[in-house]
């Protein structure tokens, strides 16, 4: 494949502030793949450390963003032989030390030694550079192949449902026939409600107070949808249940109350799985926590190879993400995509740019 020397790229220059640029393409590395990007979709996260750097963020003026991407391998590292020029693949972003005690128990999305590149650790999109850019090295722990019948947008989007599988999985795992309530209609909760649906889960239930979203939710697989400004939605939950509350809550909202509502919506010895997290700190009612016996979990990323069983489920065609992927724009105008993604401008729920359209 002819690589070109020079990329474009979006670089992060401020906060706020991020430009398409000329770079030098990325050079594969020994455990390496080269990857042409071809769709990369828009986070939250993105969103989030463009207004305010997270840890260990490279530096404005250096940094590439983006860290859920899709394309084609387009060169290999020199020990490389795990995948072939040509390959169709998926990411995830987290690539351990391999040398800390989280890594070696295989939580590597928890690395002791987070954005120490001396020590290998690297989480592309946030560490180091990502897949807004026309060329991008990823380790191969982190690449999984993906047949032909998946098309790049929706493979760029198996981040979210590995970290979704990876929140189920931390929960226990074990979902088939549990009651599940999903707080919040965003990308984490509608592939929170696919990803339920697919593991045989009782009764789905999801809230919000977007209508379009939730008939989304409903396309998606939820028995039951709640616009919680038209309905007590802790009152449905205890109809549904049988007034035991559900196994299962999941917040994805962020919202300031989140917490406390899916305490409260939680059957006694009953779980709260975390995916959606406010920006400052929020109270709950803990006493109720330890009277009911409520255990909460939260997550960082895709961890456990659960991006590997997303690529299984896509292929299967239990789970489809493509009704997520609303919006595509050229990196050209990846301002207009992000101001579509953050405006929610025609219904957008996932926008995906396009770095080599």
């Amino acid at each position: 494949m002819d690589i070109p020397k020079k990329m474009k790229a979006v670089i992060l220059m401020g906060p706020n502030h991020f430009e398409v640029r000329e770079v030098d393409t990325p050079i594969a590395g020994p455990e390496d793949v080269l990857i042409k990007v071809e769709a990369t979709a828009i986070c939250s996260s993105d969103v989030s450390l463009i207004d305010k750097p997270w840890a260990m963020q490279p530096p404005y003026g250096e940094f590439i963003i983006g860290h859920e991407y899709a394309g084609v391998v387009a060169a290999l590292g020199e020990t490389v032989d795990e995948f072939q020029v040509g390959d169709r693949v998926a990411v995830e972003a987290s690539y351990g030390c391999g040398r800390c005690m989280n890594c070696r128990l295989g939580n590597y999305t928890a690395c002791l030694n987070y954005g120490n590149l001396e020590r290998g650790h690297r989480a592309n999109g946030f560490t180091t550079n990502g897949g807004f850019a026309q060329y991008t090295a990823n380790h191969i722990n982190t690449v999984h192949k993906i047949p032909d019948s998946l098309d790049f947008k929706e493979a760029a989007l198996v981040t979210n449902l590995g970290c979704v599988l990876y929140g189920y999985q931390t929960t226990g795992g074990y979902i088939v026939g549990d009651n599940v309530v999903i707080i919040g209609p965003g990308p984490l909760g509608l592939v929170s409600v696919a990803a339920g649906r697919a593991l045989c889960a009782g009764k789905i239930i999801l809230t919000g107070t977007r209508d379009e979203r939730l008939e989304m939710g409903k396309a998606m697989g939820a028995d039951r949808v709640v616009n919680v400004k038209k309905e007590d939605a802790m009152e449905v939950v205890m109809e549904e249940t049988n007034g035991l509350g559900a196994d299962l809550v999941i917040e994805s909202s962020g919202a300031e109350k989140g917490l406390q509502t899916a305490i409260e919506m939680s059957k006694r010895m009953g779980k709260v799985l975390l995916l959606g997290y406010p920006e400052e700190p929020v109270s709950a009612n803990f006493s109720i926590m330890g009277q009911k016996n409520i255990h909460i979990y939260s997550v960082r990323g895709e961890g456990w190879a659960n991006c590997r069983r997303g690529v299984s489920m896509l292929a299967r065609g239990e789970v489809s993400l493509k009704p997520l992927a609303t919006h595509s724009f050229p990196m050209d105008d990846v301002q207009e995509a992000f101001d579509t993604f953050t405006g929610r401008i025609g219904g957008a729920i996932k926008v995906i740019v396009h770095p080599n359209a």
